[in-house]
């Protein structure tokens, strides 16, 4: 049995080959039943969350992503995501590999997003701004320098301290990091607005995006969070990674459907729509696009044979 420490992962799954990983299985698909979903209480804190995800390929792999997410590690300086990823074979049911959940989800969230750009951000687009200072933020930059020819990444945070070590971090050759004290100002020179945060209250105004724009709402994956407020939601050409998933758990998307701004028609597609060509994602230049992703479990899938496969070879 294979077992891949977060290093080992991060190496298994280089962002051409994730991304492409990812739009063969959402073209493709396979078996994803209705992930498990818990509130944990934590005293004194606010509650964790507890995430059963399983998926598999008839006669292929079977997996199953147990992820915790604990948002009160961030003043204990520790990873809100912890998890791990149980590859087995669709034949036997052998255990094949234990993945690293952590490192998996972060990767294959991000290469998500850039799936998702290669199809609704402008082909020109080389001004990213990455709204959050988490372990995602470093992936959605890298991820979204490999399919966009981005020149200029920004990055704001809460924390300034932490929006600074986060730019540190960053090795681009070629591309000039910054980090922003105005959001505001530096949403409005964006091409890429991405966003990673556990924010409840919206941060990206709809009236901040400048046409052409791209905005992709990574964070807030419960209904009672949000990072974009309504007159983006509006302005906006909606797109989701899966329709259940937006519907059902992304609050940039629940809330403005509770409260009647827009209609479940107003998303125009979803991943597996974008994947196999029945929608083509941007019509227009000018044209303001926002995708919202919550994670489904067949990102998780696609990963984790791939780091198999890879490490295997």
């Amino acid at each position: 049995m294979l077992v891949l420490d977060a290093v080992q992962t991060r190496a298994a799954l280089p962002w051409d080959g994730l991304v492409k990983a990812l739009g063969d299985m959402f073209a493709k698909g396979c078996v994803m039943p209705v992930r498990h979903h818990h509130e944990v209480e934590v005293p004194g804190e606010a509650d964790a969350t507890l995430l059963l995800m399983p998926a598999w390929q008839p006669g292929a792999y079977v997996g199953v992503k147990m992820v915790s997410v604990f948002p009160g590690n961030q003043t204990r300086g520790l990873p809100a995501i912890h998890g791990s990823y149980l590859l087995s074979s669709g034949k036997t049911g052998e255990l094949l590999a234990i993945v690293d959940g952590g490192e998996l989800t972060a990767r294959r969230t991000a290469a998500a997003s850039a799936l998702a750009a290669r199809y609704l951000a402008r082909e020109d687009a080389s001004r990213l701004l990455v709204v959050g200072t988490g372990r995602l933020s470093t992936n959605l930059i890298e991820a979204h320098t490999s399919v966009r020819p981005i020149r200029h990444v920004t990055i704001w945070g809460r924390d300034p301290k932490k929006a600074d070590a986060t730019a540190k971090e960053l090795e681009l050759q070629g591309v000039e990091v910054a980090v922003a004290s105005d959001l505001e100002a530096a949403a409005r020179e964006a091409d890429i607005v991405s966003c990673a945060t556990l924010s409840t209250e919206p941060l990206i105004r709809g009236g901040w995006l400048k046409p052409g724009a791209h905005l992709d709402l990574v964070g807030a994956f419960k209904p009672s969070m949000r990072e974009s407020d309504d007159e983006a939601i509006s302005r906006a050409s909606i797109f989701v990674d899966t329709r259940e998933g937006a519907l059902g758990e992304g609050g940039d998307i629940v809330q403005p459907l509770r409260a009647g701004v827009i209609t479940e028609d107003a998303i125009r597609a979803d991943l597996f729509e974008l994947a196999r060509g029945s929608h083509r994602g941007r019509t227009a230049s000018g044209e303001i696009t926002l995708f919202k992703s919550v994670g489904a479990a067949l990102e998780d899938l696609a990963g984790a044979v791939l780091a198999f496969e890879a490490s295997r070879a």
